[in-house]
C-alpha cells in the first residue's frame, strides 16, 4: 500500500509576503475545458473541473484526464491519479486520512454509482467504499474540519435525509448528522444553495453564501454565520444586510460567488457577481467584513471592478487575491468603463487587507470567463481558469506564482 499523504501545512506557517508576478515554468497544463477547485494533499496538488486533456510543461506527453487531473507541487510532475468521472468536479477537500473527498455534478466513479460526492485514494484513484453520501443535486463547496465534512450545494437532500443546500457529514463514511440542520429557506426564484463557504481557521465558525434570504426563521440575505463546535447548526447574531437580494441585476437570484477568512481569522472577504455597479452597491466587487461583535455588520472596505465579475478570492494576510474576468480594480465609479481612479488588473489582482486597494501587484492574465479557484500553498499561489494566458506566458489554466525568495515557510 501507498504510504498516506500527510495534511497539508497550516494557514499560520505559510508565508506573509506578496507572491512574484512571474510564474513557475513547471506546472503542467490543462489543454481544454476550466478548472473549477484545487485541493493540496502533503505535496500533491489536486486539480477538479471540466476538462478531459492533460499536458507536462513542456508540452511533450500529453494524457487523458476527466475532470480530474494531479501534479506533484515541487516539480509539476504529473501523477498517475487518473479517475473515471462521467460530470464535473466544483469541490474538492482532503479527508482526515488523506483520502479525497470529490463533490460536482457526477453519477459514476469509477464505475460505481456516486451521486455527486465520494471519497477516492489520491494516489490509485480508488472508490472508497465504506463512503457513500448520494447527493439530489450537485454539490459546490466542501470544508472539513476534524470528522467533520461539510458539504454545500444545490439539492435537497444527502443519503436520503432532507436538507437543502447544506449539510454536515461524516468526513469518512458519508453518514449525515441529522441534528445539524442549517435550515436555509427561501431562495431567491428557486430553492436554497450554498454557493460557497468558508470556516474560520480554527473551525469554530462557518460562514455560508447563497440565494438564500432566509435562515431558520431569520433575515439572512445571501450570507449565514453559524457556530458549529456544537451538535447543531447554531445560527450566530452576526449579520449583514449588504448583499439584499433586489440590489443588483434582476436576472441573478444570487450574485455572491467567493468567500475566505483571512488566515487570523479577525475578517474574511466576499467577492460577488451582479452586472451592475455603482459606490454603495455589493455587485462586482469585493467586501471585507469583520468577524467580531455581534449584530449588523457593514463592509470594512469595498473595492469595485465597475461591472465586471469576480468569482475567487484568498486572503492570505499580506494580500487579498481576487480573480474572475474583471479589467479593472479600484473602479468605484466606472460602469463597463474605466472610471476616475481606476487601475487596470485584467482578470487577477491583489488588494490591501487594510486599506481594500488595488496593490501594485498586476501579472495580469487572459480573462475569458475567469479565475474559479486560488489555491493557497507553501510554494506560493496557484490559479485555476479557463484560459492559457498568465503573466503574458502560457500557462493553460493552472499557474503558480511562487513567493519571493526568502520566504520559504518555516
Amino acid at each position: 500500500m501507498p504510504p498516506p499523504i500527510p495534511p497539508a501545512a497550516p494557514a499560520a506557517a505559510l508565508p506573509r509576503r506578496v507572491v512574484s508576478t512571474d510564474p513557475v515554468d513547471w506546472t503542467p497544463h490543462v489543454t481544454d475545458g476550466r478548472v473549477w477547485a484545487m485541493a493540496l494533499l502533503g505535496d500533491i496538488v489536486v486539480v477538479g473541473g471540466e476538462f478531459t486533456t492533460t499536458t507536462d510543461a513542456l508540452r511533450r506527453a500529453p494524457a487523458r484526464r476527466r475532470n480530474l487531473m494531479a501534479f506533484r507541487l515541487s516539480d509539476g510532475q504529473i501523477t498517475p491519479l487518473d479517475v473515471d468521472l462521467n460530470g464535473p468536479v466544483y469541490a474538492l477537500a482532503q479527508a482526515p486520512d488523506g483520502s479525497l473527498l470529490v463533490g460536482g455534478d457526477f453519477t459514476v466513479v469509477n464505475g460505481r454509482e456516486r451521486r455527486s460526492l465520494a471519497r477516492v485514494d489520491p494516489v490509485t484513484g480508488r472508490v472508497h467504499r465504506s463512503f457513500y453520501a448520494p447527493v439530489d443535486g450537485d454539490v459546490r463547496t466542501l470544508a472539513v474540519h476534524g470528522s467533520d465534512l461539510y458539504v454545500g450545494g444545490f439539492y435537497r437532500s444527502v443519503r436520503g435525509l432532507s436538507r437543502a443546500g447544506l449539510a454536515r457529514l461524516d468526513a469518512m463514511s458519508g453518514q449525515p448528522d441529522e441534528g445539524f440542520d442549517p435550515g436555509l429557506a427561501q431562495g431567491v426564484n428557486n430553492r436554497p444553495r450554498a454557493e460557497a463557504m468558508s470556516l474560520s481557521p480554527d473551525g469554530s465558525r462557518l460562514v455560508v453564501i447563497g440565494n438564500f434570504t432566509r435562515v431558520q426563521g431569520r433575515n439572512r440575505q445571501q450570507l449565514a454565520e453559524f457556530d458549529v463546535t456544537g451538535p447543531q447548526a447554531a445560527l450566530t447574531d452576526w449579520s449583514t444586510a449588504f448583499y439584499g437580494a433586489d440590489r443588483c441585476d434582476s436576472r441573478f437570484d444570487s450574485y455572491v460567488r467567493g468567500i475566505d477568512h483571512s488566515p487570523d481569522g479577525e475578517y474574511f472577504v466576499v467577492v460577488t457577481t451582479g452586472h451592475d455597479s455603482g459606490p454603495d452597491l455589493p455587485c462586482t466587487s469585493a467586501a471585507r467584513f469583520e468577524t467580531a461583535g455581534p449584530g449588523e455588520h457593514a463592509p470594512t472596505w469595498i473595492n469595485h471592478t465597475g461591472g465586471h465579475s469576480l468569482y475567487a478570492v484568498a486572503a492570505t494576510g499580506s494580500a487579498v487575491y481576487v480573480g474572475g474576468h474583471q479589467l479593472w480594480q479600484d473602479n468605484t465609479y466606472g460602469h463597463k468603463t474605466m472610471g476616475p481612479g481606476a487601475v487596470r488588473r485584467p482578470g487577477i489582482a491583489a488588494l490591501d487587507p487594510a486599506t481594500g486597494r488595488a496593490l501594485d501587484w498586476n501579472p495580469t492574465r487572459s480573462r475569458g470567463e475567469g479565475v474559479r479557484a486560488f489555491l493557497v500553498s507553501p510554494q506560493g499561489l496557484l490559479v485555476g481558469s479557463d484560459t492559457d494566458e498568465l503573466a503574458r506566458e502560457y500557462h493553460a489554466r493552472i499557474g503558480l506564482f511562487p513567493h519571493p525568495p526568502g520566504t520559504a515557510a518555516p
